[in-house]
């Protein structure tokens, strides 16, 4: 009979196997920690839930009103495409992501999909597959939405015509186009919540809270994101740039920006409901929002978000030292002004009521950043038409007309004229927002 040989002690080990065999146990560690953060409060699919239920016609009709209320079909109907078909690309810093197709086609869409699967998609950001989805289809904010306004959505969808209509492939960079690093994206930055209302608030708050944070998905703007495109205190609303549009999302936290807590909630809901109000004018991607999902939400939603959107804690934007203003430059932008604005916008920026925007006192030339300012001359300022407002009046393009330093005199003229104290907008500016 053999003796078994000694193991030899870890401390005799050579250095580099020491070193190794520590690597790899941090390595399966922080390997296993992933994988559970990312299935924590998951459930098997139920392998026995039928594929095809009988909603009723009232489920079907909240289904319809929650895919307005998500806005699903901006981003899930290409231009020209069938509805809910998908195509869309979504342009992000890390490539580009197309959006899914929703109809209930058996190959293409969401024909052999269960409600329970795409709950989960809502709820945990996973496709019926088991695979992780990116979060450009923003589970951040839909993992909020309660599983009954999760199975009247997948009823209206269900309800559509299918559509046989294949989703392009993403053309993600590496490594951010491997299930791998997305499942540490999601440890690092996504957990699933069910939506709780705030015991001492109104029913009529916490319904607000319930469409802002949820469906509505407004964080996926109005929020600020980090280098890896998560949000940062998402319920905040502290604005953000909306990535590769050039546009900012400004705060809805802030006097200075877009905060509405001094305004009349009625001024809010018609701002919500037709794109104007006596204190304001949507445009941009905010006029899209408007005319695709909230002109057609109910008067008591509308109410709801203004009374949770007025109750926002405010945030306190640093002090800016006044900018000192080029002489040169300002009377440029002046001449500029007086040939091309002040028709509309009056020789002292007054505007006219009911059709242009005032600009001496307006909160949107004054931010900080100069970015919709720039796109809102470069490509032109629409209103959107709603039912509320058919006949919107728009600014025209100046992109064929101005030039960059043209451009950059003017927007400076109307940042600083009329007792502004606005930073001057440079060429650079100007070429890096549009």
């Amino acid at each position: 009979m053999t003796t078994p040989l000694p193991l030899e002690p870890v401390s005799r080990l050579p250095r580099w196997l020491r070193w190794t065999l520590s690597l790899l146990v941090v390595l399966l560690a922080a390997a296993a920690t992933v994988a559970w953060l990312n299935v924590r409060g998951e459930s098997e699919l139920p392998a026995n839930e039928p594929t095809t239920a009988a909603p009723t016609p009232q489920q079907i009709a909240q289904g319809a009103y929650l895919a307005r209320a998500g806005n699903c079909a901006s981003c899930h109907t290409a231009r020209g495409g069938a509805a809910y078909a998908g195509g869309v690309g979504i342009a992000t810093p890390f490539g580009t992501v197309y959006a899914s197709n929703l109809t209930p086609d058996t190959e293409t869409g969401l024909g052999r999909w269960t409600a329970a699967a795409f709950w989960r998609a809502l709820h945990h950001g996973r496709s019926r597959d088991g695979r992780l989805l990116y979060p450009a289809f923003p589970y951040a904010s839909y993992t909020q939405v309660s599983r009954t306004d999760s199975d009247a959505l997948f009823a209206y969808l269900r309800s559509l015509p299918p559509v046989a209509q294949r989703t392009p492939a993403h053309t993600l960079h590496f490594p951010y186009n491997s299930q791998a690093a997305l499942a540490v994206w999601r440890a690092l930055f996504f957990q699933p919540t069910a939506f709780a209302p705030e015991p001492t608030q109104t029913p009529q708050w916490n319904r607000g809270a319930y469409l802002v944070r949820g469906l509505g998905h407004c964080a996926a703007c109005h929020a600020p994101r980090n280098t890896l495109g998560a949000t940062q205190d998402a319920h905040a609303l502290q604005g953000g740039m909306i990535p590769e549009q050039h546009w900012y999302a400004p705060s809805l936290a802030s006097s200075h920006e877009a905060g509405v807590a001094d305004w009349d909630t009625q001024q809010v809901v018609d701002l919500l409901q037709t794109g104007v109000s006596a204190r304001g004018t949507v445009a941009g991607p905010m006029a899209e929002v408007v005319a695709r999902s909230t002109q057609y939400l109910s008067p008591d939603d509308l109410r709801a978000m203004a009374v949770y959107l007025q109750d926002l804690p405010p945030q306190k934007l640093p002090e800016t030292m006044p900018s000192p203003r080029d002489a040169t430059r300002f009377a440029i932008g002046q001449k500029l002004y007086t040939r091309h604005c002040a028709d509309c916008h009056g020789e002292q920026g007054e505007g006219a009521r009911g059709a242009y925007p005032a600009l001496a006192r307006n909160r949107v030339v004054t931010m900080a950043t100069p970015a919709n300012l720039v796109q809102t001359v470069l490509h032109g300022g629409y209103a959107p038409a709603t039912a509320g407002n058919p006949r919107p009046y728009g600014m025209p393009p100046f992109r064929q007309t101005l030039d960059d330093n043209e451009l950059a005199a003017v927007l400076t003229y109307i940042r600083q004229a009329w007792g502004h104290a606005a930073s001057a907008v440079t060429p650079l500016d100007v070429l890096r927002h549009q």
